[in-house]
């Protein structure tokens, strides 16, 4: 039987650096440039959806 794997649409700065095992710097320029940037007074959060597509576009294909 398989399980269902619950996974957020939106992740705060510090859960996609954890998420995609990356420095904060870099995970926050690269949501920035995807695009997947939603700020809500001080609250920042990246939709992985969006980050997840931009990176795919960084994948060798040999």
């Amino acid at each position: 039987m398989q399980k269902k794997v619950d996974r957020k649409r939106f992740v705060r700065y510090k859960e996609g650096v954890e998420l995609y095992s990356m420095c904060q710097s870099k995970f926050e320029d690269m949501a920035k440039e995807a695009g997947a940037i939603y700020k809500l007074n001080k609250l920042v959060l990246v939709n992985c959806d969006v980050f997840e597509e931009y990176l795919e576009t960084f994948r060798i294909k040999e």
